[in-house]
């Protein structure tokens, strides 16, 4: 699948208009649900694609937060052959009790994949949390980065950010 195929397969399956509050709290005119995206299967296997291509000599692992980059996580584990671990957004009150499921190792340099940043929250606690179990994040790479302060955000915490797609490569002015 090409860019441009990408780009317009998201935005015919994801692009919805209305009045929308978003994880941040704030509100939006738009909301892009990854969801609807992330169950294409021709989508989802250009997006780990895509991811792949962030992967550098020294990454060992691949991560996503639940529960929107599994998938994106997955599929990337799957075009690269490395594998991969789920950062849970809390422990589970039975069995193992883990904040992160597979196999994460301190010196484990880590490629942490997400799907729509916005102000970066949620991938900023997935990030901490490979950072305190020993391990490196390498890099941050978004699909669709909504350019309302996740970029800023994440560099601030000392990571490097990257995103597959901007709002604007949709064409999605700002109407928020």
């Amino acid at each position: 699948m090409t860019r441009e195929e990408l780009i317009g397969r998201i935005k015919e399956t994801a692009y919805l208009e209305g009045d929308f509050v978003l994880r941040s709290g704030k509100r939006s005119k738009y909301y892009l649900d990854k969801y609807l995206f992330e169950t294409c299967p021709d989508i989802l296997k250009a997006l780990g694609k895509e991811f792949s291509g962030y992967i550098t000599d020294d990454v060992t692992l691949i991560a996503g937060a639940e529960l929107g980059g599994v998938a994106l996580a997955a599929a990337t584990a799957m075009e690269s052959g490395k594998n991969w671990v789920i950062i849970r957004n809390s422990k589970k009150g039975y069995g193992t009790s883990k904040m992160v499921e597979g196999v994460l190792k301190p010196g484990d340099v880590v490629l942490l994949v997400e799907d729509i940043a916005t102000t970066g929250g949620q991938v900023l606690e997935a990030a901490k949390i490979i950072t305190e179990a020993g391990a490196t994040v390498k890099k941050i790479v978004c699909v669709i980065d909504r350019k309302q302060g996740a970029g800023e955000n994440i560099v601030g915490a000392g990571y490097t950010f990257e995103a597959i797609l901007t709002k604007d490569d949709l064409g999605i002015k700002d109407t928020d």
